[in-house]
């Protein structure tokens, strides 16, 4: 029997919102986790020169690698070797490496709730089962090493995102350590979603490998090297799974594209122009925070890192999804609704990617605060 897998509405969303474009509207992209800037400038390079020069094919760079082992290094003092390292077509491929090899038809893997839409449904896709831990503002909307202690039984495996999706919170170095003890003393197998580190604006992200060198570790070039559409990402395994996991990369998914591979190992040195990206999500995080209250949008996620914005709309809709395609057809903003995150709660929440020029997000806030007070006062209408 085939799996039955929930629709991504954002994605509902956004073919709205580019049908819009088509037509002529003036629409504003905040829907999708991905930055508006393009590679940057010296990969963009490097990609013109290996078209002109190589005529590419099945290939798995070892230069790259060895530059993402290095990574691990310089960033957090970690060993890995360049074996450990998958080389996958963006994060989605590992995350399904991950889970194959980890785990058996039937597992149960914990994770908060809300969390990305496609730790969910790949669960399901593959026939395991998702144990979801409904974490709230009162936990900061992550997962914590009680909730993990007081599952019973013990589930097969977990998954950590910090920074998280939707949200953007951060779990602080003690409790990943108290996340750790938990999960070797249960034997729960840990994958950590590592996508959105150099995305932080309280201080570095901690990888789970500073923890635990058994856990699996998920990461791309599409959010912090602005590289989305170039499919590139990688996963990393301990030891005893190199054999496992190498098959299973050459049977489903063969290589990543050969053009990002050359295209990545160039982008690893521009961090200056990297870190200017950074730079204007802080400027948009903090404009947000500044201005959202002022929509009646009082109620919101902590964004420690990635670019996000999770704010609860309980007060003016039961119903996030019609509200974020009215609030698209009547402004042109694009938004996330927030169910596509939380099946349970979400209903009453949605999410603001803010991962696009300040003076989008400024052309935004003006477009949505007419639009929001007037849903305050058709709320105010509404009989008690």
């Amino acid at each position: 029997m085939t799996a039955t897998i929930d629709p991504f509405h954002a994605i509902a969303i956004s073919r709205l919102a580019h049908r819009m474009a088509a037509e002529g509207r003036s629409v504003l992209h905040m829907e999708f986790g991905q930055p508006s800037t393009g590679a940057p400038r010296a990969a963009i390079d490097v990609a013109h020169r290996v078209l002109d020069t190589d005529g590419m094919g099945y290939w798995e760079s070892q230069p790259l690698k060895e530059r993402i082992a290095r990574h691990y290094h310089d960033s957090y003092g970690v060993a890995v070797e360049p074996e450990q390292l998958i080389l996958t077509c963006g994060a989605s491929p590992a995350f399904v490496l991950a889970l194959n090899c980890a785990f058996a038809p039937g597992a149960r893997v914990a994770l908060a709730r809300p969390g990305y839409v496609a730790y969910r449904n790949t669960l399901k896709a593959l026939h395991m089962e998702p144990v979801e831990i409904p974490c709230g503002a009162a936990e900061r909307f992550q997962l914590s090493a009680d909730a993990i202690a007081a599952l019973d039984p013990a589930p097969d495996g977990v998954i950590i995102a910090s920074p998280a999706n939707p949200t953007g919170t951060i779990i602080p170095a003690d409790e990943m350590r108290a996340i750790v003890a938990v999960c070797r003393a249960r034997g729960i197998r840990i994958i950590s979603d590592e996508i959105y580190h150099g995305l932080s604006y309280v201080g570095p992200a901690r990888s789970i490998l500073e923890d635990e060198s058994e856990a699996l570790v998920v990461n791309s070039f599409s959010k912090y090297f602005s590289m989305a559409g170039w499919r590139l990402g990688w996963l990393v395994v301990p030891p005893g799974m190199i054999d496992a996991a190498r098959a299973r990369m050459g049977n489903l998914f063969l290589t990543p594209p050969s053009l990002s591979q050359h295209a990545g190992l160039a982008a690893f040195d521009c961090r200056d122009e990297l870190e200017g990206h950074v730079e204007t999500y802080r400027r948009n995080r903090g404009l947000l925070l500044d201005r959202l209250p002022a929509l009646g949008l009082n109620r919101i996620a902590p964004p420690d890192g990635a670019f996000y914005i999770y704010a609860d709309i309980g007060h003016l809709t039961d119903d996030s999804l019609a509200f974020c395609t009215r609030l698209l057809e009547d402004t042109g903003v694009a938004t996330a609704p927030g169910i596509d995150f939380d099946p349970v709660e979400g209903h009453r929440f949605m999410r603001l990617s803010f991962a696009v020029s300040t003076d989008r997000v400024e052309d935004a806030i003006a477009r949505m605060t007419p639009w929001f007070a007037e849903q305050h006062e058709r709320a105010a209408k509404q009989p008690a």
